[in-house]
């Protein structure tokens, strides 16, 4: 996570030192690279034989605890930016950096977009058309390097970028905590319309946050594959829901509800969709919010587990 950070970083000195030149096809380029990380994400998802195993059977249980989980969290988002004395506009037209409004066409065929690069990245993995393990390196690390770097040259490119946020209230400093209680609430909602299952389970996996590698593990260690594999698909379901619906989540809940959707993983997967939708004086919070919840998966997953 440092790493990419750090390379956020330096697009951030280099898009400083291009103030004085347009960047008209940074836009694009930044969507190119979500596309190919989507598909590298399906690929993997396909290459993955327990997903595979798990998807018609627990796939049903991982879309109900990722939907109620988001929407627990764009809930809290939402009522946290009332309590912070803002006004909620969901109007994300005519803004710079703003993504196109969400029920426009133009928005259904960008999410359409999306989708199928993750069904075509799922059938590349399904029929072993592509392994990106016999690359030698590690291609989507480096896709999201530059996607990172990418996003940091948009960042100081924008001479308004840091100042606005100086206008956000400090009250926002407490979103990775409605995240958190909003996501557990989902959670816990949504429990009793899973069979067989317990509260602590629905809790443990919506601890995951978007961070689906480490949660499974995790679960996977103390409660056993099945439910590790219902943690990797609800999680993974949560980063796609961020990716697909962020405009929509902003229209609903506020500019807040992107970052609470998109969980731990805010820092960066989902930044760059984020930073679009609800604008580029959101980046500081929305890397500050995916570091403190990316810190809290192993000890809340760790915790609901031993219940």
């Amino acid at each position: 996570m440092l790493t990419v950070i750090f390379i956020m970083l330096l697009g951030v000195g280099a898009g400083f030192g291009m103030r004085r030149y347009a960047l008209g096809a940074l836009g694009r380029v930044i969507t190119m690279l979500i596309w190919l990380l989507l598909f590298l994400l399906g690929v993997e998802v396909g290459c993955n034989e327990r997903i595979v195993r798990g998807i018609a059977t627990l796939g049903a249980e991982a879309i109900l605890i990722s939907v109620a989980g988001t929407a627990g969290a764009a809930a809290a988002s939402a009522a946290l930016w009332r309590f912070s004395g803002n006004r909620r506009n969901n109007s994300i037209e005519g803004r710079e950096g703003a993504a196109p409004a969400p029920l426009n066409l133009g928005a259904l065929k960008g999410s359409l977009v999306i989708v199928a690069f993750f069904v075509a990245g799922i059938i590349c993995g399904l029929l072993k058309i592509l392994d990106i393990t016999a690359l030698g390196f590690d291609l989507s690390f480096y896709a999201l390097g530059a996607l990172m770097f990418c996003v940091g040259i948009g960042v100081g490119h924008d001479k308004n970028t840091l100042s606005s946020l100086r206008g956000l209230s400090p009250k926002l400093m407490l979103l990775p905590v409605a995240t958190v209680v909003g996501t557990l609430a989902g959670c816990a909602v949504i429990t009793p319309l899973l069979a067989g299952r317990e509260l602590t389970d629905s809790l443990a996996i919506g601890s995951g946050f978007g961070y689906y590698s480490l949660s499974s593990i995790f679960i996977t260690e103390y409660r056993g594959a099945e439910l590790g594999t219902i943690a990797l698909l609800a999680n993974i379901t949560r980063e796609i829901f961020t990716l697909v619906g962020a405009p929509l989540l902003y229209r609903l809940f506020g500019p807040l509800a992107p970052i609470s959707a998109g969980g731990a993983t805010t820092m960066d997967t989902t930044l760059p969709v984020i930073t679009a939708v609800s604008g580029r004086e959101y980046v500081v919070l929305s890397i500050y919010h995916g570091f403190v919840t990316d810190f809290s998966v192993p000890f809340l997953v760790t915790l609901f587990c031993s219940i």
